[in-house]
């Protein structure tokens, strides 16, 4: 509570982004996790979590009072306007300092308390990185574990289970990381077992201008030997040429095709974290836009140039793909390997593995790739108070890089854009330990799952929310080839407009679909008890005919199904009655085939 200057103030007009002069009346209130707005003439609250804020601004003072401005990394904004100015500058002050603590303790997951049945250690043992190896096909006589990272020294932002070679051994494997920035040797993320061929990643080589290293051009080797059907391997740099190139100069760099025989190396030239950061905020800056008009709004989508990032990112994917399903092995590294390699490689696995589009499987990839082999989530997603220019928003592009895909391939997801979206907005709520840290070894030493819940087990408890009415299971698609003509790049208007007001809001389809397929099984299910009693009464009857006893058994069924009153004296047997029970059981089944229709 010492953040806490003012924790209540009266009379704040909530603005509308559209129309300023439009405003809400209520009481704002700041807690030690949500900023509330209350408007009892609207009956309307607004619940901000501290953590989803991140930016605040104290405004220049106007003649109506002091306007506080509000950005949310889920794409909300929000204006405040409040009538006393110290007021203003109090819930400015409380603000910054609550939406970026200063250490990894003073985070939401840590005070978080699950309501309801969901146990805490829930989620935490979904995945485990030993058994989505073996789901893959290894190790086999190609690769084999390594146990040299066990406890994290030969590389402390790799997991301890590493997969590598099996020619490879223990001096080849220690040189190549010597010889890698952070130690980030090429390692194994992902097996195509029909093919044979391996995806691995990795970071830049500390070569400089003319350095070498004959043990990780070894090591390199043996990643081409380990898939006998091809005579080379690429080598992926996401980077743009000139970036490695300036890198080089600066001690680090890329391979020389020289060096390293068999190898075909590719440039990708999708920028870094710099511009990436800056091209989101252009994008947010076009969104808000006040203007109708389709010209200035075209103008910043492109100045932003995010769609451009988007199509450079999938389209380094989509080459990874078609060598892993061609058979030809692929390296893929960019600076440090835990930005766009992650990016990249998880989009590949999207594409040529079907598992990777349930539920289950993108959980897995966002561990393996992601959460396991080390992006920097609390430096990228700036949690606590640090270098702002370590910030970046990698992950979101990963995002919608996959509903670019989604889109283009709705049939082939079990899962819809609802489940992006709360994914996303629950990595920078911090609500959950799942996404706390920077690695593997961070996470243990926080002891994230012992003392904080888990994503996927919240996810879990409301999994009916997050699934596609369209997906089909028996779909061939099991390989996926997205378009990245211009024209298929979107604005997920959906993602970065979400909280948009207008005088009609449009609920997307897709939502009416799932609605209607929770309908539909709950009437299913209905029907099955209904079955289940039609067979039970059938039963009575045929035991009843069997065994002479009609008159007792006449008294349990109801005259809607008999035909007759209780005062009406029975004509025939119970033939008419068992018939009219097969009529009904009929009926139901066809309902319940029309409604999936």
């Amino acid at each position: 509570m010492e953040h806490i200057a003012t924790p209540k103030v009266e009379n704040v007009h909530l603005l509308d982004n559209v129309n300023p002069r439009n405003s809400t009346v209520g009481t704002l209130y700041i807690t030690t996790t949500h900023l509330i707005f209350v408007s009892p003439e609207e009956k309307e609250e607004l619940w901000i979590l501290h953590m989803h804020i991140n930016l605040v601004e104290k405004m220049p003072l106007t003649t109506s009072g002091s306007p506080v401005r509000i950005q949310c990394s889920n794409f909300r904004v929000v204006t405040f306007m409040v009538n006393r100015d110290r007021d203003a500058q109090d819930i400015y002050t409380s603000l910054a300092q609550l939406s970026k603590p200063n250490s990894i303790e003073e985070l939401y997951c840590f005070q978080y308390r699950a309501k309801g049945d969901l146990p805490q250690p829930t989620g935490w043992t979904f995945f485990e990185l030993s058994a989505e190896f073996q789901r893959q096909g290894v190790p086999n006589k190609h690769w084999v574990t390594c146990n040299l990272n066990n406890e994290y020294r030969l590389c402390p932002t790799y997991p301890k289970q590493l997969m590598v070679p099996a020619s490879a051994t223990s001096d080849v494997v220690l040189g190549s990381a010597k010889f890698r920035s952070k130690g980030r040797l090429p390692v194994l993320t992902y097996y195509h077992a029909a093919t044979g061929a391996a995806l691995l990643r990795c970071s830049q080589p500390l070569s400089g201008i003319k350095g070498r290293s004959p043990v990780d051009e070894k090591y390199i080797n043996c990643v081409l030997e380990s898939n006998p059907a091809s005579k080379f391997l690429y080598i992926v740099d996401t980077r743009p040429k000139i970036n490695a190139m300036y890198n080089r100069a600066a001690g680090k760099g890329y391979e020389a095709e020289s060096f390293y025989p068999n190898t075909k190396f590719v440039f990708k030239g999708i920028e870094n974290i710099h511009v990436m950061r800056e091209s989101l905020a252009k994008l947010v800056e076009t969104c808000e836009l006040k203007t109708e008009t389709m010209e200035l709004f075209f103008q910043g989508l492109e100045q932003s140039s995010w769609l451009k990032h988007i199509k450079a990112t999938l389209e380094a994917s989509i080459f990874i793909a078609e060598a892993l399903l061609n058979g030809i092995s692929v390296i893929v590294h960019c600076s440090d390997g835990w930005d766009r390699t992650s990016q990249t490689c998880a989009l590949a696995q999207i594409l040529i593995d079907p598992f990777y589009r349930t539920i289950q499987g993108f959980q897995a990839l966002i561990e393996k790739d992601w959460l396991t082999f080390g992006h920097k989530f609390t430096d990228r997603c700036g949690f606590i108070a640090g270098d702002p220019k370590e910030v970046s928003p990698i992950f979101t592009q990963f995002i919608d890089c996959t509903w670019q895909i989604h889109t283009q391939f709705p049939q082939a997801f079990q899962f819809n854009t609802k489940y992006l979206l709360s994914i996303h907005d629950h990595v920078y709520s911090c609500q959950f330990g799942t996404f706390v840290g920077n690695c593997q070894k961070d996470r243990g030493e926080y002891k994230l799952s012992e003392r904080t819940y888990s994503l996927w087990g919240h996810l879990t408890n409301t999994a009916d929310e997050y699934v596609n009415p369209l997906y089909d299971h028996s779909s061939k698609c099991d390989i996926l080839n997205p378009s990245v003509s211009p024209q298929n790049i979107l604005f997920w208007r959906g993602f970065y407009c979400r909280f948009e007001v207008g005088t009609h809001p449009r609920e997307p389809v897709i939502d009416l679909l799932t609605l209607t397929q929770l309908h539909t099984a709950s009437l299913e299910d209905h029907a099955k008890h209904l079955t289940k009693r039609v067979d039970g009464l059938r039963s009575l009857i045929s035991n009843a005919k069997a065994t002479g006893a009609v008159g007792a058994v006449k008294k349990f069924l109801p005259s809607m199904v008999t035909g007759k009153s209780s005062t009406e004296e029975n004509e025939t047997d119970l033939d008419r009655v068992e018939k009219r029970f097969v009529d009904l059981k009929t009926a139901l089944v066809e309902k319940c085939q029309s409604s999936k229709m």
